[in-house]
């Protein structure tokens, strides 16, 4: 190569210098690294699915699983199964370039599988309010839209350190949450849930259990007596719910009439809408602390 010519190509690289990956450390504390932004996404699972369009990255979507309805746009994303039941063949056939998938609810087999293939995915498990802002912001990092999800993530922190700041130092009260099902489903300590519950002042009676969301029976709950009973479920349920509690009237809760429920959507996704069901669950125990002065 003659020298000028030589002398020009150096030029032209160190002008324009390739872009630096994109790296970013997950939940499970894995690193998930991109060449380019992602602009081929999928998402297993609807927490993630409404957390990708709060950091501005929902056009990039192109799957998506069953129940991501939030926002409304999300709900005409091609649906590759549900969270508990991925179709693996139809993830490759799309070519993504990053899956986000949910550590402790999507098969750990599935997400073995799109990595044996060489597929980027980065798993969320949020456990703290703190890291629902966190993973806003990794995801935005993987798909360049930093500016929209720093934002978010600002706005969902002071919100955040508002609402704790409001319930700082009330009185504990004991609080049994139920997830609505056939089964009395409730969760640990360890779980995001509990940890709204702690921002309110409630004490988790079934906090020190070792699975994060273990099945419990009647006399369990009626051991613990809590002082309040919440349930995270729709209105088709609740009617029936309320009632079945109602015919236990020892339990202090029953007796003080401290039940409650908080919509599904809004406390068991990890999203920025989790405040709203934060809201809910503060202003049902801070009603059940009134009721314990009565």
């Amino acid at each position: 190569m003659h020298l000028a010519t030589a002398l020009l190509v150096f030029l032209i690289a160190i002008s324009f210098p390739a872009r630096a990956a994109i790296r970013v450390i997950d939940d499970t504390n894995e690193a998930v690294t991109l060449d380019t932004a992602a602009r081929r996404i999928v998402s297993l699972a609807p927490n993630l699915t409404e957390l990708l369009f709060s950091a501005g990255a929902g056009a990039h979507i192109i799957a998506t699983v069953d129940y991501s309805d939030h926002p409304s746009p999300a709900r005409s994303i091609p649906r590759i199964g549900r969270s508990g039941s991925i179709n693996i063949e139809s993830v490759l056939v799309l070519k993504p370039d990053l899956i986000v998938a949910w550590a402790s609810g999507n098969p750990r087999q599935a997400v073995a599988r799109l990595r044996q293939v060489g597929l980027p995915v980065y798993l969320a498990q949020p456990r703290r309010l703190e890291d629902i802002a966190r993973t806003l912001r990794q995801l935005g990092r993987l798909a360049a839209t930093e500016a929209t999800a720093d934002a978010q993530a600002e706005r969902f922190m002071a919100r955040y350190r508002a609402l704790s700041a409001r319930y700082a130092g009330r009185s504990p009260v004991r609080v049994f949450y139920q997830v609505l099902d056939p089964q009395l489903i409730t969760v640990n300590g360890n779980h995001l849930i509990s940890e709204i519950l702690r921002l309110c002042g409630g004490l988790n009676v079934f906090a020190t259990l070792p699975v994060l969301a273990p099945v419990v029976n009647e006399e369990a709950v009626f051991k613990v007596d809590p002082q309040a009973i919440i349930a995270g479920g729709t209105d088709s349920d609740w009617s029936a719910w309320q009632m079945h509690w109602r015919d236990r009237s020892t339990i202090t809760a029953v007796k003080r009439n401290a039940l409650y429920r908080i919509p599904a959507d809004l406390i068991h996704r990890d999203t920025l809408r989790v405040l709203d069901g934060a809201e809910q669950v503060c202003e049902a125990i801070e009603d059940a602390r009134n009721h314990l002065r009565d």
